[in-house]
């Protein structure tokens, strides 16, 4: 009933001074039953695909952290799945109960703070997205350089981020509060007569602080490694770093060219409404309310970018997932390695992409498992004929054995004759 009679009250004043109330906290009020049904549905489908996506993105970031050093852009990947989580956590479902009502009843404080705090998040996944296209370019320029990071760097990065980021849309926190009007109560932008040239030039400024000048630098940056990407390399190793960063570079370049088409509705709409003429259209609420389902899908769309494109989270979603089902059942896994007592049985800890040459070199220096085989072969006895044959093969000289530079044979230890 209430709704019923604000939209009839909506549609006869629209037109004189109504058309030109700044909504603010996502409240959009609607006389269409379906917008009301339709975006609250479409906010809470992108909340639960992007919340899984963001917590096996984070999961797999924090795991591969856990074992060792934190690098630079995984730092900024996790920073940027943070974003998108305190989006999904916070703000979507507070939209999705704004779009649903045609009153504001959820307090003065959300209504302040639902705009600044949408745009934090906002302005931090823009400012990452330039810090992850300049570190980008700094592994495409050289891919064989271990560039050492301190942890005290990365913080210090990652705090400048979300202190510019929190400082930006301030204003809005300012003019935001919640006000009566034709009888209901309303979450507005109400700026005084004395800030309208101030804020009529944050309504230009904003946009190209958070939007345009971060995607221009991103692109620069991005073009510039992509460029470094398609340089030949001589060498086998140089061509595998090139080829691991050619694929970094097309799937962050890819995050920051979805981000960008997602996002650039909301923007239509944000210059739309802040510069509306006395008497001009106002911008339609279907166009604003899908504008929004954009902007939060981009929350959606970079974990499932991160999980499609990149096989190195792949095998570290893997190594998760293989982690976790390990410490679910530690009773099960003891019981299976107790009675094999002669079979050989990997420990948990070993990372799951080590390379064939590091393990064929544990093997070859003396392992405690290998210590390990040599006592169990002393303690069972052994045949005198068995004991016989390898003896005659342990007095065979090797080849290498008699060698006068054996260093120069170091690299084909595993493909000599005694390895045979």
């Amino acid at each position: 009933m209430l709704a019923a009679a604000f939209a009839d009250s909506n549609s006869s004043t629209m037109n004189v001074s109504s058309a030109h109330l700044h909504f603010a906290g996502g409240y959009l009020p609607s006389d269409s039953k379906d917008w009301r049904t339709i975006v609250p549905a479409l906010l809470v489908a992108v909340c639960l695909v992007g919340f899984v996506g963001n917590l096996c993105v984070m999961g797999t970031l924090l795991h591969r952290a856990w074992k060792g050093k934190p690098s630079m852009i995984h730092s900024l990947i996790l920073n940027l799945s943070l974003a998108d989580l305190s989006l999904l956590l916070f703000s979507v479902p507070v939209r999705a109960t704004a779009y649903s009502k045609g009153v504001w009843d959820l307090g003065w404080f959300v209504c302040k703070s639902s705009d600044w705090f949408i745009h934090t998040c906002m302005a931090a996944k823009s400012l990452t997205i330039v810090a992850v296209a300049k570190v980008c370019f700094m592994y495409a320029s050289d891919p064989a350089k271990q560039v050492s990071i301190h942890n005290c760097t990365i913080w210090s990065v990652l705090v400048a981020i979300w202190a510019v980021a929190s400082l930006l849309p301030l204003p809005e926190w300012f003019f935001s509060t919640t006000r009566h009007y034709a009888g209901v109560e309303m979450c507005l932008m109400d700026v005084p007569a004395v800030a309208k040239e101030f804020m009529s030039m944050f309504g230009k400024l904003y946009p190209l602080l958070v939007f345009c000048f971060p995607l221009l630098f991103a692109s620069f940056y991005f073009w510039r490694a992509y460029g470094q990407c398609q340089k030949r390399g001589t060498k086998t190793q140089n061509l595998r770093n090139q080829m691991r960063s050619r694929q970094l570079t097309v799937m962050l370049l890819s995050i920051a060219i979805i981000s960008a088409i997602l996002w650039l509705p909301e923007w239509v709409a944000w210059l739309w409404i802040w510069h509306v003429k006395a008497g001009g259209p106002a911008p339609p609420q279907g166009f604003i309310a899908l504008s929004q389902v954009l902007m939060f899908s981009i929350s959606s769309a970079n974990p499932l970018i991160f999980l499609v494109m990149s096989e190195e989270f792949k095998e570290g979603f893997k190594g998760l997932w293989k982690w976790m089902i390990t410490k679910k059942h530690p009773t099960a896994s003891e019981s299976q390695e107790i009675p094999t007592g002669n079979s050989e049985v990997l420990p948990d800890n070993v990372p799951s992409l080590e390379s064939p040459t590091s393990t064929r070199d544990k093997e070859e220096t003396g392992s405690p498992s290998c210590s390990k085989e040599k006592s169990d072969k002393a303690e069972i006895p052994i045949l005198p004929d068995v004991e016989q044959f390898w003896h005659e093969r342990d007095t065979v000289p090797c080849v290498q054995d008699n060698d006068p530079m054996p260093w120069e044979h170091e690299g084909q230890e595993t493909g000599g004759d005694c390895d045979k």
